[in-house]
């Protein structure tokens, strides 16, 4: 794809969205009345990236699928096999956000795209399912929650363990563990263990390589429209597909695919959905400058004295998940608390939430998670990956959601993406 096709069709994309901002914007299947489809009818979806997680959300039921994209041929191929004689195949993300007829895109593509195109599928007025980890970047994500605000969009982040199913081995859902922390039983400040003890490995086997000979781009691959806003490199198959994960231009290896779920839940725990940590302090190896290697230990800290502790070689597998000055909680929710389940019987259950996705877009609710509070998980992933390559602790302002007087940091908070692409 040549730099002028793609400045071409962004600018048509913007010129022709630019009064989206002053106006509230529905999707049609709010609205009645000829040629329009009626409230009781189902949405109406594009899935953009259809490689592995993608491909597993053509056959979901919550909207009637319309379109899907990717920029290999054979991934294109493999999901039009599996949907209907309506869907249609693109490889252009945009001429998909230019269809009028899509109430919702759900973006299952690399990180380093999550971005970019969850501000186009605002700026289109389109509703937004995105694939966890929401942004590659900090300054991303600010990003993204400007525009799904400014453009009155419904967005959700694809991890559920704060509000549905349980938390991958731990035992237990969500929340009993709310009831526990809200109702004072463990006391405060609390501090939150992640490991392997309670279902987290980290997949460090997601890491990169730190040597990758060129090799010849595969016919059926957009290599170049695949890098997208990611800095050039040349074409290695490890770049690519579910290996990408493994290098810092595209996600952060376990911690960047995986942290969203375990630490999403962590921050609802601990009423922290508008705040991040202060100090962020990190134990892990030099990392190379593209491949991302193992860490052994982040330790997240906020203003009040609460700790999130990522232990990612498993050294405290004993360690309670949740432990403040009057109590603990192990997974399973093993505690020392006397009479804990009846407690938990006659306490107030947390306040309820948005969580079925088509019933937010339709009445122009906030989803129990989205861009807002999505946005502040992320951020904990991503400061943890700023430590993991800096190899040495750091200073955060909450407010502003940048480092203190840390230019180092704030350029990894704040990368620029490769031209003509850009937030």
């Amino acid at each position: 794809m040549s730099s002028q096709k793609s400045l071409s069709r962004r600018n048509f994309i913007h010129s022709s969205l630019a009064t989206l901002a002053t106006v509230s914007i529905v999707p049609r299947s709010v609205m009645g009345g000829p040629g329009r489809t009626a409230p009781s009818d189902q949405l109406t979806k594009a899935v953009i990236g259809v490689g592995g997680m993608g491909r597993g959300h053509v056959k979901y039921t919550d909207a009637r699928l319309l379109a899907v994209c990717d920029v290999d041929k054979g991934h294109l191929q493999r999901a039009l096999k599996m949907s209907g004689p309506e869907v249609k195949g693109y490889h252009d993300f945009r001429e998909v956000l230019e269809r009028d007829d899509i109430d919702v895109v759900h973006i299952a593509t690399p990180p380093h795209w999550h971005a970019l195109m969850s501000i186009a599928a605002a700026e289109a007025g389109k509703d937004i399912w995105c694939e966890k980890p929401m942004t590659r970047t900090i300054g991303e994500g600010r990003q993204v929650v400007k525009a799904v605000q400014q453009y009155d969009r419904i967005f959700r982040i694809n991890t559920w363990f704060r509000f549905r199913a349980r938390f991958y081995g731990f035992g237990t859902e969500v929340k009993p563990l709310k009831k526990i922390v809200q109702n004072g039983l463990l006391g405060w400040p609390i501090k939150a263990t992640i490991n392997g003890a309670t279902g987290f490995g980290w997949k460090f086997y997601w890491s990169g390589k730190t040597v990758l000979p060129p090799q010849p781009v595969p016919p059926e691959l957009d290599y170049d429209f695949w890098l997208g806003p990611a800095p050039y490199k040349p074409y290695h198959p490890h770049r690519v597909h579910g290996t990408f994960r493994g290098y810092w231009d595209y996600d952060g290896g376990g911690l960047g695919d995986m942290g969203q779920h375990y630490i999403d839940p962590v921050q609802y725990l601990l009423d922290k959905d508008d705040d991040s940590p202060i100090e962020i302090d990190v134990d892990a190896p030099q990392q190379h400058p593209d491949a991302v290697g193992a860490w052994r230990r982040i330790n997240l800290k906020y203003a009040d004295g609460c700790e999130i502790i990522l232990d990612g070689e498993n050294k405290d597998k004993d360690a309670p998940f949740l432990e403040g000055p009057d109590g603990k909680v192990w997974p399973g929710l093993r505690s020392d608390i006397p009479n804990l389940q009846q407690k938990l019987a006659t306490l107030p259950d947390p306040e309820p939430q948005l969580i079925d996705f088509p019933r937010a877009v339709r009445t122009r609710q906030k989803f129990a998670l989205n861009e807002q509070n999505g946005h502040r998980s992320c951020t904990l992933v991503n400061l943890g990956k700023i430590a993991v390559r800096l190899g040495r602790k750091l200073y955060f302002d909450p407010k502003t959601q940048r480092f203190i007087n840390d230019d180092e940091a704030d350029r990894l908070a704040e990368q620029p993406m490769r031209a003509p692409w850009h937030v």
